[in-house]
């Protein structure tokens, strides 16, 4: 522990004390990471014998994945580092649910898919998910969903490389760049030898090893370490309790200045105090009506529509997503890939809820309660009665300092394995996805006689452009390197637009136009892209609206707290502090964009139906003809057709 600090020296609060794990970083954890990291690379390389030089086995594993491989993969797809170690830290920053907001809705999103889309998928035949969308809308959707699902999943993998470059960076040191380009490297490796067959086997190791360790992790904390999360504060010198219970609880002494009130007993605790009065009432592991009272988290603030936007926007924006869909064009069968989404979000309910528990632990030995809290001098709440010291500084590698403390050695490499493994599971899946549609739906497109690619020639397209991918993919991660936060943008630039006309395609082909699936694309992303800069947002996620939503004010250097026994002129008045009103209404936009997507679609086919003819007259007609396929030029009048299904393809029919 420092002698002196800032926080010490102001607040008279204890400097951080220093952080020692529990084995080497580097020859325990580090090892043990490097051993696991180097198995999954093996696998994936391996399979490059299993492609044959065909495309259908790169694309979609030759559509022969059978049962548990299926349900592995979409496991290990929905779990990854954001509803692991995002989960973690987020229930470690605010709370419990701020946390589970992430697997529930990757969970919701695999009950959803099974329930509504993943037989139609498979059906379909093919080769990505922007074929679909082409399928039953024409060349135009096909494009854009392409791009925009490519922009989704950048963020995605970004998010991704973070997690397992934030493991690299704690135990072997080094710049964050350098941390995030190895990650990105290591990936991209085994993901251009086998495609989805790769990603597909890796996948189902790094699925039974990670998901039993961070499960196992889960059940030893929840089983071996008592409290899951704060309880009351015990104090400092002249700290006063808020309560009788309290004070009888730690043996309290009668105060000497505050008339009736108890205070810490230092022949109990000593004069040199335990811990920092942050919880004068304690924490819980979870408050029940945290996602329906915007003041649950008393005396803090509550960002209750983000968390539900994030539940909305994972559960309905997941199911554009490419990894996703790929796995279920890859099944045998169509049985087989619902079924094996029920069960990957079993998996990702149990294994992903579960895990956020870890927050309330973490919380309690890197908390603000803790020896090794760290608070922003300048700062007051009133809420909270600091005139100074108010805002704690979340350490950001506090998980990571409980796994390799708290633990058993073993199970501390388990976890951050399992971490890893969440990492790659969904990184390889991003990289492999963003390729093949670039490839696939766009360079074929672009390029001249890019309708005769040999298996081969795309296959190597489609191998050289993971290396670019990658690459922003790294410079996303290292300008945005937060985990969690990644996740919820990779979903909300595609719930935007793309989901309105995926639903459509399947359920009210009848309905809807290509026109109009066009204009909910675009509609749908052009608001959301609108309504990010328009709406007001401060950054703190939070509402105004609640008793505590709230900012810290500026400091008040000199009075003392309310709570510490002293004549009645050392106090301070809380309502000096001028806590700002918080103002963030980060996830209206994500919830209204989807909602006017739909709006607009049926909207205009109900006009373009009317007018008979296509309202995108500037279009080339084969732009919105669903017959039209790279090497066949369609001769339908694209202003009079729609879409019906046709076994697994789609044919045009008179609007009429």
């Amino acid at each position: 522990m420092s002698d002196t600090c800032d926080q010490l020296d102001t607040c008279g609060l204890p400097c951080p004390a220093e952080w020692i794990p529990k084995a080497d970083l580097v020859e325990v954890y580090g090892v043990a990471v490097i051993v696991s990291i180097a198995f999954f690379v093996s696998i994936g390389v391996a399979t490059i014998f299993l492609i044959k030089g065909k495309v259908e086995n790169f694309f979609v594993g030759g559509r022969s994945l059978p049962l548990f491989v299926i349900a592995l993969t979409l496991a290990s797809q929905s779990i990854d580092s954001n509803a692991t170690l995002g989960n973690a830290d987020l229930a470690y920053k605010f709370h419990y649910w701020d946390g589970a907001v992430l697997p529930m809705g990757l969970g919701l999103s695999l009950v959803i898919n099974g329930l509504f889309i993943a037989r139609h998928i498979n059906e379909a035949q093919c080769l990505t998910l922007p074929d679909f969308y082409g399928k039953a809308w024409g060349p135009a959707v096909e494009v854009l969903v392409s791009l925009l699902t490519c922009i989704s999943f950048i963020c995605l993998l970004a998010g991704n490389l973070v997690g397992l470059s934030i493991i690299i960076r704690f135990l072997f040191g080094g710049e964050l760049a350098t941390s995030v380009f190895i990650a990105g490297i290591v990936t991209m490796i085994y993901t251009g030898a086998g495609g989805l067959l790769s990603v597909a086997y890796t996948d189902v190791a790094q699925a039974s090893l990670g998901l039993i360790g961070l499960l196992t992790t889960s059940a030893w904390m929840l089983s071996n370490r008592s409290p899951d999360h704060p309880g009351p504060s015990i104090g400092f010198p002249g700290y006063l309790y808020p309560d009788d219970a309290t004070c009888e609880a730690y043996e309290g002494v009668p105060a000497v200045y505050t008339e009736g009130a108890c205070m810490y007993n230092e022949d109990v605790w000593g004069p040199d105090g335990m811990d920092n009065g942050a919880y004068p009432f304690g924490d819980k592991a979870v408050f029940k009506d945290g996602m329906m009272d915007i003041d649950a988290y008393n005396p803090f603030p509550n960002a209750i529509l983000f968390n539900w936007a994030t539940i909305f926007v994972l559960g309905f924006g997941n199911l554009a997503a490419l990894d996703f869909q790929a796995r279920c064009m890859a099944a045998k069968s169509p049985t087989i890939a619902t079924m094996g989404n029920f069960i990957a979000a079993g998996l990702t309910f149990i294994v992903g809820i579960t895990f956020s528990f870890m927050g309330g632990y973490t919380r309690l030995n890197y908390g603000p309660d803790s020896q090794f809290a760290s608070f922003t001098v300048d700062t007051c709440s009133k809420f909270l009665d600091l005139p100074t010291c108010a805002a704690w500084e979340p350490d950001t590698t506090a998980f990571l300092k409980l796994t390799t403390t708290q633990l058993p050695t073993f199970l501390g490499c388990w976890v951050l394995i399992g971490i890893c493994a969440a990492s790659m599971s969904t990184s390889d899946g991003a990289i492999l996805a963003i390729s093949t549609v670039l490839s696939h739906n766009i360079a074929r497109k672009a390029i001249p006689g890019g309708d005769r690619f040999s298996d081969i020639k795309l296959l190597t397209i489609v191998r050289v452009s993971i290396i670019p991918v990658t690459l922003i993919a790294c410079i996303v991660a290292s300008t945005y390197n937060e985990t969690g936060y990644l996740l919820i943008v990779a979903f909300d630039i595609v719930l935007a637009g793309c989901i309105a006309p995926l639903f459509a395609a399947i359920y009210f082909k009848k309905s809807v136009t290509p026109g109009g699936a066009l204009a909910a694309v675009l509609f749908g992303s052009i608001l959301r892209a609108i309504l990010e800069f328009a709406l007001p947002k401060d950054g703190l996620l939070a509402i105004p609206h609640g008793e505590f939503n709230f900012d810290y004010g500026p400091g008040e250097v000199g009075p003392l707290p309310t709570f510490f026994d002293a004549p009645a002129s050392d106090h301070w008045d809380p309502d000096t502090c001028n806590m700002p009103r918080m103002e963030d209404w980060t996830g209206l936009d994500s919830l209204l964009s989807p909602v006017i997507s739909v709006f607009v679609m049926f909207l205009w086919s109900f006009i373009e139906r009317k007018m008979d003819r296509t309202l995108w007259t500037c279009l080339p007609a084969h732009w919105l003809d669903p017959g039209y396929t790279l090497n066949k030029t369609s001769t339908l009048d694209v202003s009079k057709t729609s879409t019906i299904a046709c076994d697994s393809c789609v044919a045009a029919v008179p609007l009429s």
